[in-house]
């Protein structure tokens, strides 16, 4: 999957034109792509469509125009688009209760190196967490993280042979498990390299 550059963004008065619109298509392509892990966890698979507007809106709404500084934008964003050879998601941690989110926090340090992933038969990998910077503190960890989920061959040939993806938490203060749907596997499997990435949302 290719990385976003300078060159592939919208100008900010083309942006300004064509949101809505593309809004609209991003929104659409996110839907498939949000997985509910429990009442109170989500997993949203990041690619190259969800970056770009991540940063598109961030130069909108910091009037982002200089070359250097939507170079340094791009240069956040882009480690969260997958590789050719995994998944990449952000990880969220949801109470609607302010004190109640942070008196769950507490009790679950390390949660986020806890979520795994399990196609058919092969093995069950943990996703790696936060390779951009720590995020459990003092005891407690973050409402939001980022995790990359590595394919090895047997999983990336369950994938091709039609197995069920499932993902999950293991721990004990946010414990669940999903098998994703079909478009959520089809959306994903245009996120590797061994995959026909026609049809994908760019």
């Amino acid at each position: 999957m290719e990385k976003l550059s300078r060159e592939k963004l919208m100008t900010l008065e083309r942006y300004a034109v064509e949101r809505e619109a593309y809004r609209t298509k991003v929104i659409a392509h996110k839907k498939a792509r949000r997985v509910a892990v429990g009442a109170h966890a989500t997993l949203l698979f990041e690619d190259d469509v969800t970056m770009q507007y991540q940063v598109q809106e961030m130069l909108r709404v910091e009037r982002i125009f200089e070359p250097a500084a939507i170079e340094e934008e791009i240069a956040t964003y882009n480690p969260l688009i997958p590789d050719g050879r995994n998944w990449k998601a952000t990880f969220l941690i949801e109470y609607e209760d302010v004190d109640e989110r942070a008196a769950a926090l507490a009790r679950m340090p390390g949660v986020e190196d806890r979520v795994w992933l399990e196609i058919g038969a092969a093995p069950r990998t943990f996703a790696f967490a936060n390779d951009d910077l720590e995020r459990s503190d003092r005891g407690r960890t973050a409402a939001v993280h980022f995790l990359r989920f590595e394919l090895d061959d047997a999983q990336v040939a369950a994938l091709e042979a039609g197995e069920a993806v499932t993902v999950g938490i293991d721990h004990d203060e946010l414990r669940g498990q999903v098998t994703l749907a079909p478009e959520t596997v089809a959306s994903l499997a245009n996120d590797l390299d061994t995959f026909v990435t026609a049809g994908s949302a760019t």
